[in-house]
């Protein structure tokens, strides 16, 4: 597997060691001690998988309390993949990081505690599977503004994006909750 820092040093893209012929592929989405080596120290306690249409925007979600961190891949289709820091003590807060993770390039992406996550679908319909660090609480569950000029996110959108009352509801970075 190769591990690649991103422009946000934390945020880690994994792309895996693929083994494949004329049947098909194979290839290992965790293994704690290869992550571990890699610098990606994680105990997992849930997995989520959610299916989206084309222009489909989630996030950026993030929980107050109870911080998750999240490995994430798409097993169907592509999205485009944020993660934003939102640690006030952070020489990159404020900033973020976008790829492209599909299941043709099978990358997975680390998003450790104290980072605001979000896709939105670039495919006809893409499959999303993340891993976290810590349950769901949605008493402390914060949604900070997919478009806020402050950030400048370059969502890679064709046309209006197809977005839940609770994202469009979301705060700007300037009057969000954050980590310390």
């Amino acid at each position: 597997m190769k591990v690649v820092p991103c422009t946000l040093p934390d945020v880690l893209l994994i792309e895996p060691s693929v083994f494949g012929d004329e049947r098909g592929f194979f290839f290992e989405s965790w293994n704690r001690r290869a992550f571990s080596e890699a610098g990606v120290e994680a105990e997992f306690v849930q997995d989520n998988h959610s299916r989206s249409t084309h222009n489909v925007l989630r996030g950026l979600h993030y929980q107050i309390e109870h911080a998750q961190g999240k490995l994430v891949r798409v097993c169907a289709g592509a999205v485009f993949d944020v993660a934003v820091d939102i640690r006030r003590s952070s020489p990159t807060f404020g900033r973020w990081v976008g790829i492209e993770l599909s299941a043709a390039n099978r990358r997975m992406l680390w998003i450790p505690p104290g980072f605001a996550h979000g896709f939105v679908v670039v495919s006809d319909s893409a499959e999303f599977l993340y891993k976290t660090t810590d349950y769901w609480y949605p008493e402390h569950e914060r949604t900070l503004l997919w478009n806020d000029p402050a950030l400048a996110i370059q969502w890679p959108l064709d046309g209006p994006p197809v977005i839940a009352t609770k994202d469009t509801a979301g705060r700007p970075l300037a009057s969000a909750d954050l980590y310390p």
